[in-house]
């Protein structure tokens, strides 16, 4: 049984993005059938502003924007210890851009 995540709990959304150029920090890189384009996956690093009664999560991204995911989205994770320590860089600060949920 997973622990519920709870606001400022940092995770990490696996995203799938498509482009001619994969970004610099994309993983599962695949070719199109026609080799055109590529599609990849890429690791969004945020942090947990409010969590809703309906099991969506409102999480703060490195721009500041708020996004709404669904809790039991398999993409999402809670970021694992040694995730918080390595990447700590790549997690936003929502307390100094004055966003406490």
């Amino acid at each position: 049984m997973r622990k519920p995540i709870k606001p400022g709990d940092q995770v990490i959304y696996r995203k799938r993005k498509y482009s001619v150029r994969p970004t610099p920090h994309a993983r599962f890189v695949m070719p199109s059938s026609n080799g055109d384009d590529y599609s990849y996956d890429v690791d969004k690093f945020w942090v947990v502003i409010d969590v809703r009664p309906d099991h969506q999560l409102v999480v703060c991204t490195r721009r500041g924007k708020r996004v709404t995911v669904d809790a039991q989205d398999p993409a999402l994770r809670r970021a694992r210890w040694w995730e918080r320590l390595l990447f700590r860089h790549r997690f936003p600060n929502p307390a100094a851009r004055g966003q406490e949920g």
